[in-house]
């Protein structure tokens, strides 16, 4: 006989449908399991091949675990905001929310036709305002903590209000964006508008400046995986490195603390290892070189103090804010075509092309050491997001330096003895028992104990001191685009940035008559008067809302807690389905989450655990 597949299939996907047999509850006679798949976002086109090729896997692995006895929770959701809906939104005037909608029910019919096992009862959609609001929620919580380096979490920022009052900034050791010195009166002596521009130094989630891609043609700042070659991912348009004030969350005072979390994960080597490269740690020195002819002074991080005698040039990131200090009137010109040309490329670019290009600024630096004035050059293979953007160049010992000196006749001096001659090519070895040779009261040290016997001179001479530094920056958290989470904040000229009360949750995304963002590069929800002009929730004066909405990634770092109490409106999730369901045991994604995706959901699970939120700081951890 036949086998009518159509017929049969239909017929038993509707059953499974009808009679709920993937629904789950909480069930304390069996033991509990959580497969995880990754979060789609819903395109027109529907699923790719890689959605059923990793599903099926996760599908199979699930029925195995619920046929061992297990209480198997599989649940299925979508990534529901981005720019895809809204580019075909400006195209079409067609609203985001309708795109969306249609693109998740073909995908639905899709993951049904499979025949997938999930509970579909705990489906959810980063676009539902259900689901947003306490996307909002937990970024109003983050905006009023701060990251104590004591206690290593994160803190009521009211506790450090009082901290200014009684002591101001002495014996405070905190996480900031600069190091601010003042009294306890000089605190009670501010404005309300300055105080809260002080806290934002502090904050977890805080407004400042930062260098981000830029995409004019889209309009708004895109994620580093969102640009390729130059150019933007969707649609393929010109992206430019640009400084602008953002939205930013405070990941780095989480850096350590995401480095030990590796050691409690059950994840593979590798993907540990890529983490750990990811975050960067390095312990090292940060130096202060005074600018010859002038009051200027810059400070560099280094890993290798003990090399400073062969130190011969200086090197500045395009972007930092050195270059305009530093750059002389006979060396403007070409230091800005070099400027304009380095702008275009992305950091990513930057890092992987190893060819040698740079820019002399016209000033010098002094070497505290030698009392020489070596050279301040300008060249993207300097990154300002890393360290403090100017670097000391040792061309014997660096193979970037010393392609940079060959190219721009620059002086290599041999401060470590035991390679081949430095002038056919840098001695890069790593071995720590090399001899510093040229370098004064160190020489005849070995490089292991030449390094602390450095960092320990810059101490008494008050030039330096040791530093650990992170390759992980804070995460730009504000997009110039109308699809996404509004922030739920409004900008008092008396009071500052404001929150919304969380009984004002979720501020909803008004209707707009376009899509496109403004001349001025700022978000659609600008042009909304109406709703962008308010009262401030403290002092009842005139306010405005924040016009920027957040990053698509902002819904996506937490979705597998929501996953175990989806339609809970009292909480994030209820503490008995938190504590009953733990943590994830088992995720499936693409090898693209090993680090930002999943560095997002540790991030807002170490967070959510240090104000009590969820029993465990990781969301992937060993059982």
């Amino acid at each position: 006989m036949e086998y009518n597949f159509r017929e049969i299939e239909k017929k038993w996907h509707d059953y499974w449908i009808a009679e709920k047999v993937y629904k789950v509850e909480k069930d304390t006679n069996k033991p509990k399991y959580y497969v995880l798949d990754m979060f789609p976002y819903p395109s027109g086109a529907g699923l790719h091949v890689g959605h059923p090729l990793g599903y099926i896997a996760s599908d199979i692995y699930s029925r195995f675990k619920r046929l061992q006895g297990f209480n198997v929770l599989h649940p299925m959701g979508y990534d529901a905001y981005g720019l895809p809906a809204e580019q075909y939104a400006i195209q079409t005037g067609q609203h985001p929310e309708i795109t969306t909608k249609n693109n998740i029910a073909r995908y639905r019919e899709q993951l049904e036709k499979i025949g997938f096992c999930y509970d579909w009862s705990r489906e959810i959609r980063t676009c539902d305002p259900e689901y947003y609001k306490w996307t909002q929620w937990a970024f109003i919580r983050m905006f009023n903590s701060y990251y104590c380096n004591d206690e290593k979490q994160a803190r009521p920022i009211s506790e450090l209000i009082q901290a200014f009052e009684t002591s101001g900034t002495e014996g405070l050791n905190v996480a900031c964006g600069e190091e601010l010195s003042f009294t306890a009166e000089e605190w009670k002596a501010k404005s309300d508008k300055e105080k809260q521009d002080i806290l934002l130094n502090y904050r977890i989630a805080y407004r400042g400046e930062t260098m981000v891609n830029w995409c004019a043609a889209l309009g708004t700042v895109l994620a580093n995986d969102e640009v390729v070659n130059g150019v933007s991912e969707r649609g393929g348009y010109p992206v430019e490195q640009k400084i602008m004030r953002q939205w930013c969350l405070r990941v780095s005072a989480y850096a350590q603390r995401l480095l030990d979390g590796l050691e409690t994960i059950d994840w593979t080597d590798s993907l540990k290892e890529t983490q750990r490269n990811w975050i960067g740690r390095s312990e090292g020195a940060e130096i202060q070189f005074k600018v010859k002819d002038s009051d200027l002074e810059f400070t560099i991080f280094t890993t290798r103090a003990d090399t400073m005698f062969g130190v011969t040039f200086m090197v500045l990131a395009p972007e930092s804010e050195l270059v305009a200090q530093l750059t002389t009137p006979e060396q403007k010109q070409e230091v800005d075509a070099y400027l304009d040309r380095t702008k275009k490329r992305t950091e990513r670019e930057r890092i992987a092309d190893r060819s040698v290009t740079g820019v002399f600024s016209g000033s010098y630096a002094i070497n505290p050491f030698t009392g020489d004035a070596v050279p301040v050059w300008i060249s993207d293979y300097v990154l300002a997001g890393y360290g403090t953007g100017a670097i000391m160049a040792v061309p014997a010992h660096d193979d970037r330096d010393w392609e940079f000196a060959k190219k721009f006749g620059c002086e290599i001096i041999e401060v470590v003895s035991g390679g081949e001659d430095v002038q056919k090519a840098a001695f890069t070895a790593k071995d720590e028992t090399g001899i510093l040779v040229n370098s004064d009261f160190l020489n005849g040290k070995t490089v292991k104990d030449a390094i602390p016997a450095m960092i320990e001179w810059l101490g008494e001479k008050g030039i330096g001191h040791a530093k650990v530094q992170y390759k992980l920056r804070d995460w730009v958290f504000s997009r110039q685009r109308y699809w996404g989470e509004p922030i739920p904040l409004v900008n008092c000229p008396k009071c500052g940035w404001v929150p919304l009360p969380e009984e004002q949750l979720p501020l909803l995304l008004p209707e707009v008559d376009s899509y496109e963002v403004t001349d001025t590069g700022e978000s659609p929800l600008s042009k909304m008067t109406d709703w962008v002009n308010t009262t401030c929730p403290k002092c009842g004066g005139p306010a405005q809302r924040e016009t920027d909405t957040m990053p698509q990634w902002a819904g996506s770092s937490w979705y597998f807690l929501r996953y175990m109490d989806p339609h809970n409106d009292k909480a994030l999730a209820s503490k008995e389905a938190l504590e009953y369901w733990g943590q994830v045991d088992w995720y499936n994604g693409g090898m693209e989450h090993t680090t930002l995706h999943l560095l997002y959901s540790r991030f807002w699970n170490n967070f959510l655990h240090d104000i009590g939120v969820i029993p465990c700081a990781e969301p992937y951890a060993k059982r």
